[in-house]
């Protein structure tokens, strides 16, 4: 084989040295799926599937040295007997899909987003269908498909490839002639003398493994081979690209939706409520998952649009402030004999004192309002102990005004408290 490749510049398949064998990308076969990707390159074929959780969804480790110890990216690759025509006992994870997996996991590592810019915990579950050289490098593309189709915004698409050698030295050992190969089979793989696998994007390298079987090698020939998997890793990226140039902007229907809202860490207590009463309430209403973060992130987590609508309302409500000058519709919760206590906020209420229920002498405040009633107020001042003032007065002023302004007349019930 040697003399073959060296000699005579051909290679068992009959491919020149740079050349790819045939590449395929598809994305999205497997509907049910919050992401899946195909990515062949002859006879080797990896299968991606994407799976997106929660934060509470990370993998947590002991950190004996120090760093991380958590990852909210995992990628697990498996490579089943029947890739390579074999069969029997379907084994644990081994050596190889340890390995491989950790290598194709750093490789698309860099490509993910933020927490801030992406709040899920993503999972890749890379299937090798076939096996014929570089199935790490397969898992790296469908990986990267995968990805793309369930919508993650990566920073960059990731590809890999592997780069082998072949040489011949003298007899004091040093290399006399080579040659490098681009996308090497199984059969190189076994007698060449390099497995040099590269992933990146087309701006720089993600990932890198050398299996060499030379004691070193010149770095004129490293350079070499770091430019011929550029050159190749820009070719798969082009085919990827034309099976899916950027993430789908809608997510799978079957994916959890996630919204973020940041509220004042003081307010986090209140939230969550005595004994948790708040936030149970939220759940159980909106059925949603909810989790808040101590920086005051607050992660909404639903398979529903309208549940996550509805927790958010509350949520916001729960953690909105009272604005002076601001106009609210809310409900007499509390009648006293000097005014009335009005809810204008989920658990936030404040004072409309007798003399602002109206733009008259009022004798009882009963004769205004009920408890129960809904009515418009304004919120005329809060006071340095937080409690909140109102006023009906005020805010049917302004509403008769808003209306005497409108262009086709104002409504005849513009000042009282019904809804339009």
């Amino acid at each position: 084989m040697r003399r073959l490749v060296l000699d005579d510049g051909k290679r068992l398949d009959g491919r020149g040295s740079e050349d790819l064998r045939a590449l395929s990308s598809e994305a999205g076969m497997i509907p049910r799926t919050h992401g899946s990707g195909l990515f062949s390159r002859g006879e080797t074929q990896g299968l991606s599937l994407v799976t997106l959780g929660t934060t509470d969804d990370t993998q947590t480790f002991d950190a004996y040295t120090g760093g991380p110890n958590e990852k909210r990216f995992m990628l697990h690759y498996n490579f089943p007997i029947f890739s390579v025509g074999e069969s029997g006992r379907i084994m644990g994870p081994g050596r190889r899909e340890i390995g491989h997996g950790a290598l194709a996991e750093r490789s698309i590592a860099p490509g993910i987003p933020s927490l801030e810019d992406f709040p899920y915990a993503v999972r890749v579950t890379s299937e090798i269908m076939e096996s014929n050289g570089s199935t790490s490098m397969a898992a790296v593309c469908s990986g990267t498909l995968a990805l793309l189709d369930a919508g993650v915004p990566l920073k960059r698409p990731v590809a890999g490839i592997s780069i082998g050698l072949c040489t011949r030295s003298n007899d004091d050992g040093k290399i006399e002639a080579y040659k490098l190969l681009a996308d090497i089979i199984g059969w190189e793989d076994a007698f060449c003398d390099m497995d040099c696998k590269i992933a990146g994007t087309d701006s720089g390298i993600t990932g890198f493994q050398l299996d060499l079987k030379l004691k070193g090698i010149p770095y004129e020939i490293m350079e070499e081979a770091i430019g011929m998997a550029k050159k190749a890793r820009t070719a798969i990226l082009s085919n990827m690209s034309d099976c899916l140039p950027k993430e789908r902007e809608e997510m799978s229907p079957y994916a959890p939706r996630i919204v973020t809202i940041p509220i004042d860490p003081s307010k986090i207590g209140e939230l969550i409520g005595p004994g948790g009463k708040n936030i149970k309430r939220i759940v159980e209403e909106s059925g949603c998952e909810i989790n808040i973060e101590d920086d005051g992130r607050v992660l909404i987590y639903s398979m529903s649009a309208e549940g996550l609508e509805v927790a958010k309302e509350c949520i916001e409500g729960i953690t909105a402030e009272v604005e002076v000058g601001k106009l609210y519709r809310g409900k007499v919760v509390s009648i006293k004999e000097f005014g009335c206590f009005v809810e204008v906020l989920p658990g936030k209420d404040g004072l409309v004192h007798i003399s602002e229920l109206a733009n008259f002498r009022v004798k009882k405040t009963e004769d205004i309002v009920k408890e129960g009633d809904e009515i418009w107020v304004k919120c005329i001042g809060v006071d340095d102990k937080g409690r909140v003032k109102l006023s009906r007065k005020a805010a049917m002023e302004e509403r008769k005004a808003e209306f005497s302004d409108d262009e086709e007349g104002g409504s005849p019930d513009a000042g009282d408290d019904s809804e339009e």
